[in-house]
């Protein structure tokens, strides 16, 4: 796969160059991430924020985590797509939301989280990593 890979939302006023490969795919289950997607659950990438450059104006949102920390959501101004959160105590990570324009298969989840909180009616694929909540 070549890098940079490129990404942009839905009306293209923020895009972005990813120069590697993220560390970590999760697809996360809790009850905010189902209400974030509008979906069975929300789909992350964490990469090093240093192996990413955005374009484009940016707005932000936050809410304090179970775990105490501040996560702040990045999205577009235009039309609301979620970029990226981050966490305040970690800016050196960002669980990027958005899929790259093409080579989706790079964002294909490792691992699923709060399953514990999982809708009846998905099921995670055999012989992926699955953990009740978030460690």
């Amino acid at each position: 796969m070549a890098f940079p890979i490129k990404g942009s939302c839905q009306c293209g006023q923020v895009s972005y160059l990813l120069f590697e490969k993220p560390s970590l795919v999760i697809a996360c289950h809790c009850k905010e991430c189902q209400k974030l997607s509008t979906s069975a659950f929300s789909v992350t990438a964490i990469v090093a924020s240093s192996t990413i450059h955005f374009t484009g104006k940016l707005k932000d949102t936050s809410r304090v985590a179970d775990s105490g920390n501040t996560n702040i959501g990045k999205f577009c101004p235009e039309c609301g797509n979620r970029i990226y959160q981050l966490n305040s105590e970690q800016p050196e990570s960002i669980k990027l939301k958005l899929k790259p324009d093409t080579n989706t298969e790079l964002f294909e989840p490792s691992i699923h989280v709060w399953t514990s909180q999982k809708v009846s009616w998905y099921e995670i694929p055999e012989g992926v990593t699955s953990m009740d909540k978030q460690r």
